[in-house]
C-alpha cells in the first residue's frame, strides 16, 4: 500500500460481521435518512423493508407486473416514498407507509441506477442512468424523459448544450455514465466516459462547468457525502478521488452563473473547464497499489469521515477503509464471495455489504466488555478457576469483635 495503516484505536468504524440478513436473493441496499429501516432489491422483482433496529421484515413491496431483478433502489428525503429500478426497463415509485404503487414508468433502457430529487419531500422527479444512454430526469407523474448531455460535443454557443432527448437516435453510442444529485437538487454531476465531471443544470439543461479528471479513465461512480461537501469517483483506472465541494450548499447553481460571467475565455469548452476548476479540489487519490484492484459501490460514512470501497474480485468480499487524508486504516475480509453493493449507516458505525449469492452482513465494531471498568478491585480471569474459601471468609462477625481485633493488631505493632 502506497498509504500507511494508522492506529484503527483512533477511529469509530466497523471490525467484524455481527449478523446478517437472508430473504430471498438480494443484490441492492439503501438505508433511510435516519438508518431506521433498510430497504434491499431483490431479483425476483421484490422490494424488502427491515427493521434495523429489530432485524425483521417490515414491509414487502411487490409488482405482480415485475419479475425482473431490482437494479437499486433510492429513499425520498423523509423515507416516506422508495424508488427501485428493474432490469425490464422499468421504474417503480412506492408508499411506503401503505405498501401502495405511485406510479410505474417504463423506459427505452434497462436502468443501472435511479435516484430521487433531494430537494422535496414527495418527489416525483427522478435522475435514471440507463446502461446504453445518457443520464435523464424523469418525470414519474407524466413517464416523459429529458436527456442530460455527456459529451463534450454537446456544448455549443453561451454554453447551452444541444440536448439529446431523442433516444432513439443510434448514430450516437454511449458507454455507461454514473451521475447524482447535489445535497439539495440544483444541480447534477455526471461522470463521462472520457474522464470528465460534467456539473449540469438539469432544469435548463445545459452543461455549466467541466472538471477534468487526470488519466481520462471511464468514471464508474460519482458519490456524494450526507453534507454535500465532499464527492468521490472511482474510475476504471483503479483509483478513488476524493475531491472537496467549493460550491456553497445551497443556491450552487446561482455561484455557477456568477462564475460564467467573471470568465472570458471565447471558447466554451475552456471557459467551462476554467469554471469547473473553481467548483471541485481534488484532496486525495486512493488505490492498492500492490493487487491493483478494481473498486466496486465506494461511499462515504454517514459524518464523511471514513470511505469504503470493495474489491470487485470474483471470490472475494474485502472492504477497505480509509480516512478523508488517505489513510488506510483496515481491510474486513469476510466469506468467498463476491461483493456487490456497499452501505454505511446514516448515524452508526455499521457497514452493510451484499455478497454475490444474495447475504446481507452487518458489520459492527468488535466491542469486548471490561469489569473492571465499573469496579477497580474487580479481577478478570482467561477461563474459569475453582476458589477454595477460607474457613472464617464468609462468618458473621459482631463489630465489637471487629473494633477488638483491631486494636489488638495495632498494639502488636507498635511493641514490635
Amino acid at each position: 500500500m502506497e498509504a500507511p495503516i494508522i492506529d484503527p484505536l483512533q477511529g469509530d468504524f466497523p471490525e467484524v460481521i455481527e449478523e446478517y440478513l437472508e430473504h430471498g436473493i438480494m443484490k441492492c441496499i439503501a438505508f433511510n435518512r435516519r438508518g431506521t429501516l433498510l430497504a434491499a432489491g431483490c431479483t425476483d422483482g421484490s422490494c424488502i423493508i427491515w427493521d434495523f433496529e429489530t432485524r425483521g421484515v417490515a414491509k414487502e413491496l411487490r409488482d405482480k407486473e415485475c419479475t425482473a431483478a431490482i437494479t437499486s433502489v433510492c429513499w425520498s428525503k423523509y423515507g416516506h416514498r422508495i424508488l427501485v429500478s428493474a432490469s425490464d426497463k422499468s421504474l417503480i415509485l412506492w408508499d411506503v407507509l401503505s405498501g401502495e404503487k405511485i406510479a410505474h414508468t417504463t423506459l427505452q433502457h434497462t436502468v443501472l441506477q435511479a435516484c430521487l430529487h433531494p430537494g422535496s419531500s414527495t418527489p416525483s422527479i427522478c435522475l435514471a442512468c440507463p446502461f446504453s444512454s445518457a443520464p435523464m430526469i424523469v418525470d414519474l407523474n407524466t413517464g416523459s424523459t429529458t436527456a442530460l448531455p455527456v459529451l463534450t460535443a454537446d456544448v455549443s454557443n453561451g454554453a447551452t448544450p444541444l440536448s439529446r432527448n431523442k433516444t432513439s437516435d443510434t448514430s450516437v453510442t454511449y458507454s455507461p455514465c454514473n451521475a447524482c444529485f447535489n445535497k439539495h437538487g440544483d444541480l447534477v454531476y455526471a461522470g463521462t466516459s472520457k474522464g470528465e465531471i460534467l456539473i449540469i443544470d438539469h432544469k435548463n439543461v445545459r452543461v455549466c462547468a467541466i472538471v477534468l479528471v487526470s488519466g481520462g479513465a471511464v468514471i464508474k461512480n460519482v458519490v456524494f457525502s450526507r453534507n454535500g461537501q465532499y464527492m468521490l469517483t472511482n474510475s476504471n483506472d483503479r483509483l478513488i478521488r476524493i475531491y472537496k465541494n467549493l460550491l456553497p450548499p445551497k443556491d450552487g447553481l446561482k455561484m455557477l452563473d456568477e462564475l460564467n460571467e467573471s470568465f472570458n475565455e471565447s471558447d466554451d469548452v475552456e471557459k467551462l473547464k476554467a469554471i469547473g476548476s473553481k467548483c471541485l479540489e481534488l484532496l486525495h487519490e486512493f488505490q492498492d497499489s500492490i493487487t491493483r484492484v478494481q473498486w466496486k459501490a465506494p461511499c462515504f460514512s454517514g459524518d464523511g469521515e471514513w470511505v469504503i470501497g470493495g474489491a470487485a474480485s470474483r471470490g472475494e468480499h474485502k472492504i477497505y477503509i480509509w480516512d478523508r487524508a488517505g489513510h488506510l486504516v483496515k481491510i474486513l475480509e469476510g466469506p468467498k464471495e463476491a461483493l456487490m453493493d456497499l452501505a454505511w449507516h446514516p448515524v452508526h458505525p455499521i457497514i452493510i455489504s451484499v455478497s454475490l449469492t444474495g447475504l446481507v452482513y452487518i458489520w459492527a465494531k468488535d466491542y469486548t466488555e471490561n469489569w473492571s471498568a465499573f469496579a477497580p478491585d474487580f479481577k478478570e480471569l482467561e477461563e474459569n478457576e475453582e476458589y477454595v474459601e477460607r474457613e472464617d471468609e464468609f462468618d458473621l462477625v459482631p463489630e465489637t469483635e471487629k473494633v477488638n481485633e483491631q486494636i489488638m493488631s495495632l498494639a502488636y505493632l507498635l511493641e514490635s
